[in-house]
Order: structure tokens, then C-alpha cells, then sequence
């Protein structure tokens, strides 16, 4: 099983119990604001993204890690590494990614679980550039794209719901792990 600790976190994969606590983040408006269309995910929905993200792993040798905080065991949310299918301009680069429920928000978790996933990335992928994708006006993801040392690369169009979206990208060769 594929874990990484962090002086706060555990990034680990998917648990069963983990459904629930995922649907109550992916339900939330506020999270969900600057994702896809801004639609919320049901139950249902959540479980089948879960088994999507699973299946990555099995498939590419990386995916969606859960985010777990240590001193709670709470799920906090996730972070880790896709495909980005849905924008196939950028493939075959992997995309790095973080949703974490709205409770999480300003502490340093997303920055600290998302640092660890590009190290894992390098050193244990050997993957050499990651990407982000992140719709302009989400400045706390922008703020986090900043502090893993990503730097905007282009800008495009979301291809079914066309707003803008802007590509960060980092050489993790240069990566300052």
C-alpha cells in the first residue's frame, strides 16, 4: 500500500469509511466553486470518482491520495497525480490536483500534502514535470501552485464548459524537494 507521512498528514489510498466524509466535501458548494461547472457531487457520484481514482492507481502507478490528518485520523480531503482526460491538449503530462473540505482550508494542508505528492512524484514515479490546471480567480489554488514552485505556462479553454483555465507546470528535475 502506497502511504506517505508528513510532519501533519498521512497520504495514503482509499478506505471504504472514507465515502462518506468525501461526500460531505464534495457537497459543499464552497469547495466545489471552482471545480468543473461548480456542481456539487451526491453519494453516489462521490463513490463513483473514488473507484475512477482507484482504478488510476492501478492503471498508471499513481493517483488520488486521501488525505488523512495525523492527530485527528479525520479525512481532510485529497491530493495527488492524474491524467487530465479531460483537457487532451495537455496529455500525456500528468497533472497534480488537491479538494480539501472547507474546515482545512488556510493551514498549510493543501501546500504541505501537495509538496509531498511531487516528491513521490520524482522520486519514487520518476516523473520529470507536473502540471496544474487551475480556472483564473481561484487564487487559493494559485497561492498553492506558487509555493511548489510552479509557474504559469499557457492558457486555454475548459472544452466542454468553456471558461478559461490556466496551465502551471514545474520541472521536477529543479524541484526543491
Amino acid at each position: 500500500m502506497t502511504e506517505i507521512r508528513t510532519p501533519r498528514l498521512l497520504l495514503r489510498r482509499w478506505h471504504d469509511d472514507d465515502l462518506v466524509p468525501m461526500a460531505d466535501i464534495n457537497a459543499d458548494p464552497q469547495v466545489m466553486h471552482w471545480v468543473d461547472d461548480g456542481s456539487v457531487l451526491d453519494l453516489e457520484e462521490t463513490a463513483e470518482a473514488i473507484e475512477r481514482w482507484e482504478e488510476e492507481w492501478d492503471e498508471e502507478g499513481f493517483g488520488l491520495f486521501a488525505v488523512e490528518l495525523l492527530a485527528s485520523g479525520e479525512l481532510a480531503g485529497f491530493t495527488g497525480l492524474s491524467m487530465p482526460g479531460f483537457l487532451p491538449e495537455t496529455l500525456p503530462s500528468v497533472a497534480i490536483s488537491w479538494r480539501l473540505g472547507s474546515q482545512f482550508w488556510g493551514q498549510g494542508y493543501a501546500s504541505e500534502a501537495a509538496h509531498a505528492t511531487l516528491e513521490f512524484a520524482l522520486q519514487d514515479r520518476g516523473i520529470n514535470r507536473v502540471i496544474s490546471i487551475i480556472r483564473p480567480g481561484d487564487d487559493a489554488s494559485e497561492n498553492v501552485s506558487r509555493k511548489l514552485g510552479m509557474a504559469p505556462e499557457r492558457e486555454t479553454t475548459h472544452p466542454v464548459h468553456g471558461f478559461p483555465l490556466t496551465v502551471h507546470a514545474i520541472d521536477l528535475t529543479e524541484f526543491v524537494g
